[in-house]
C-alpha cells in the first residue's frame, strides 16, 4: 500500500513532459483562483498547495496560506521556505506576493478558503502571531520536518475554525514542533501522534485515518468519502468543499 502508490507517482512525474526545467524561467504568476483584491472588500483567507519544484513533486507538495485584512489591496502569503536559511535568512516568509501563484511551474489547488468581516480579521491576526511564534524560525529540513507543510500544519492547529485537511503529499505535516509526540491534528480537531515525522497516527473528524511512515501518509476519509495515497494524493470525493 505504501510502494505501490509511490511507484505510480515517480512513473507519472517522470513522464510528464510539460514539468519546469528551469526555476529561473518557471512560471509564479496568479493562476486565477483568488478574488481580486481590488474588488474584493472582504477579509479572506486562504490556503493553497501545489507540486513542489523538480524531484520533490514526485512525491511531495509545497504549502502555504494567503490572507487579505478586509479593505486591503493585497495578499500576505505565509509559508516556509528553505531557501537562505543556512545563510541565517528565517525559514518563515510573511510577505506581499499573488495568493494563488505558480509555484515555479506548478499550478495551485485550494484546499481551504474563510470569508467574511472582524472574525476573519481577528482569524488573519492570530494567523500572522502563530506565524511570528513559530518555534522553528531558524531551522529547516526537507525531510523528515520541520519544512513548509510542517508550518502550515502548525497554523491550521492555531486556527481550528480553518478545519484545515492537509493532503497526503503535504509530507512534513506529520512532524510535530519541538519534537512532540502527541498533538491536536492539523485540522484542529482529534489527536495525531508522531515520532519525529518517521512513524505516527492521526484520527480527526476532518482528516479521518492516517498511518504516516517514513514521512509517507497513508488513509481513508470519510467525510467525504476518498482514499489517501502517498504520492498519490486523494482518490474519491473533494474535500475542499
Amino acid at each position: 500500500m505504501f510502494v505501490v502508490p509511490v511507484g505510480v507517482a515517480v512513473s507519472q512525474h517522470l513522464a510528464d513532459d510539460a514539468r519546469p526545467g528551469d526555476w529561473r524561467t518557471a512560471r509564479r504568476d496568479s493562476s486565477g483562483q483568488a478574488p481580486d483584491p481590488l474588488h474584493t472588500p472582504e477579509a479572506v483567507v486562504q490556503v493553497y498547495a501545489a507540486r513542489a519544484f523538480g524531484w520533490r513533486g514526485a512525491l511531495g507538495v509545497h504549502t502555504w496560506v494567503a490572507t487579505k485584512t478586509a479593505h486591503a489591496d493585497h495578499y500576505i502569503r505565509l509559508e516556509v521556505v528553505g531557501w537562505g536559511v543556512q545563510r541565517g535568512i528565517d525559514a518563515v516568509r510573511m510577505q506581499r506576493g499573488e495568493a494563488d501563484g505558480y509555484w515555479y511551474g506548478n499550478a495551485p489547488t485550494l484546499l481551504r478558503e474563510v470569508r467574511g468581516g472582524a472574525d476573519v480579521d481577528a482569524l488573519i491576526a492570530r494567523l500572522h502571531s502563530a506565524a511570528r511564534a513559530y518555534p522553528h524560525q531558524h531551522e529547516y529540513r526537507l525531510w523528515p520536518g520541520p519544512n513548509s507543510n510542517t508550518f502550515i500544519a502548525y497554523l491550521g492547529r492555531a486556527a481550528p475554525e480553518l478545519h484545515l485537511d492537509l493532503p497526503p503529499t503535504a509530507i512534513g505535516k506529520d512532524y510535530l514542533p519541538e519534537a512532540a509526540l502527541l498533538a491536536s491534528a492539523p485540522s484542529g480537531g482529534g489527536v495525531q501522534f508522531s515520532l519525529a515525522g518517521l512513524l505516527g497516527v492521526t484520527v480527526a473528524a476532518e482528516e479521518g485515518f492516517e498511518l504516516n511512515l517514513l514521512g509517507l501518509s497513508l488513509g481513508i476519509d470519510l467525510s467525504p468519502p476518498a482514499l489517501k495515497l502517498p504520492g498519490v494524493g486523494r482518490l474519491g470525493m473533494s474535500g475542499n468543499d
